[in-house]
């Protein structure tokens, strides 16, 4: 447990670099390099950071719900919680993602981006629904022992 909590650090730390300065900094150097696509500075910049947001949620809930197993307290109303806040989140960057793949596809001339965009809506629909089905089997493994713990 204590190898994925250092990893997990460290994924938040190079997330949030990449929010505060890396995406913008790219952002900006793009606008002033090419005027013609100076428009999309901020709208990208507000897309990366929402982006990243929502995987620094995952990151923050993902801790907590080891932090509920560590305590043996992941059988409890208090990790529905955390899988929820996972559960929006992917669902907030699915629907961003979403609307940027329709956007893209709408004014792409060539299929390669509207393609790659298409897959990774594809993919991050899968892992939300896979996080669906595991949000029910631990809310029906919760119910369980809460029964057992009531019969013992």
């Amino acid at each position: 447990m204590v190898p994925l909590k250092v990893f997990l650090v460290v994924l938040f730390a190079v997330l949030v670099v990449f929010q505060v300065l890396s995406f913008p900094g790219q952002f900006r150097y793009m606008a002033e390099t090419q005027p013609e696509r100076a428009h999309l500075q901020w709208p990208l910049t507000a897309i990366a950071v929402f982006g990243l947001l929502c995987v620094e949620v995952v990151v923050v809930a993902t801790w907590k719900l080891l932090t509920l197993v560590k305590k043996d307290r992941i059988f409890t109303k208090a990790s529905m919680v955390w899988v929820d806040a996972i559960v929006w989140a992917i669902g907030a960057a699915w629907v961003v993602l979403l609307g940027i793949f329709l956007w893209v596809g709408i004014n792409a001339d060539d299929p390669g981006a509207p393609m790659l965009l298409f897959a990774m809506v594809v993919g991050l629909a899968v892992v939300g629904l896979v996080m669906v089905v595991m949000r029910a089997l631990l809310q029906q493994a919760t119910a369980l022992r809460t029964d057992m713990e009531e019969v013992i």
